[in-house]
């Protein structure tokens, strides 16, 4: 019988800048840790893979690498092209990068973003240096707080949009702040996306299915010594202790809210 795929760290990084806004500040990373924990991985002997190259291993049961690891970046921040790509070129790293439609600068914008975004000319040029282009809504909303129709909505124009824009349509997904539910992971899979991306702050396995493939949230006060904890998968209980109460509480609420919105009218 052959041994069970080793378990996956797949890294959530948000804003790479100095500079951060107030509202990404907690998780953004300033450039030169970034570097630095690039650096870790290279000298750990890690190998960075897209998302898609994960999941289609895992699926068909190809081969990995000794040591694999996924560097994923959430929402499109424009720090992504201007700090993380020359640092992720200085390895000849992969990524993934997820993008809010609607956040990035360019026609389809809705606002509401956070912090400097992307333009669609930089995410083509992400595209073309190797960084896998996932989808992560339009308007970055809840999910599993919508209606059926609004749900679809936001996935489909994604993938939409990030076809036009790039030329391919996406084949990755990540929930946006994390959620999902049976509900949404079933639309995500049914308007044709191959795997998708939760939080969960524990390392990927693949009895987690293609589509509540876990991830690992660095943040702004990961130091190095944390840093090189969670990606061999040590300590993550008391890294993300604070990550996991506050996933209860929102659990909770959202859990709530959808039972009000069921028993609405209309709703």
């Amino acid at each position: 019988m052959s041994a069970r795929p080793p378990a996956v760290p797949i890294l959530m990084y948000h804003a790479v800048t100095a500079a951060p806004t107030p509202a990404v500040r907690e998780l953004s990373v300033p450039p030169e840790a970034f570097a630095a924990q690039l650096t870790v991985l290279a000298d750990g002997g890690f190998t960075p893979l897209t998302t898609a190259a994960l999941a289609a291993a895992w699926r068909g049961g190809g081969p990995l690498p000794a040591r694999p690891v996924l560097i994923t970046f959430d929402d499109g921040y424009e720090g992504v092209y201007r700090h993380a790509l020359p640092a992720l070129a200085r390895h000849g790293f992969p990524a993934t990068l997820f993008v809010s439609t609607g956040w990035l600068r360019g026609p389809d914008g809705t606002g509401g973003a956070l912090d400097t975004m992307l333009d669609w000319d930089q995410v083509r040029k992400l595209a073309a240096a190797g960084v896998e282009i996932g989808g992560h809504s339009h308007s970055h909303p809840h999910l599993d707080g919508l209606g059926d129709a609004r749900l679809r909505h936001e996935v489909l124009r994604c993938k939409e949009i990030i076809a036009e824009q790039v030329g391919t349509p996406p084949e990755s997904f990540a929930y946006p702040y994390g959620h999902s539910s049976r509900r949404v992971r079933r639309t995500v899979r049914g308007l044709g996306f191959s795997q998708a991306l939760a939080v969960g702050n524990a390392l990927a396995d693949r009895r987690q299915g293609p589509y509540a493939l876990a991830r690992l949230t660095v943040r702004r006060r990961t130091d190095p010594e944390e840093f090189a904890r969670i990606i061999e998968g040590r300590g993550l209980l008391r890294a993300f202790a604070r990550d996991r109460a506050l996933t209860k509480g929102y659990a909770v609420v959202r859990r709530s809210r959808q039972a009000v919105r069921l028993c609405t009218p209309g709703g």
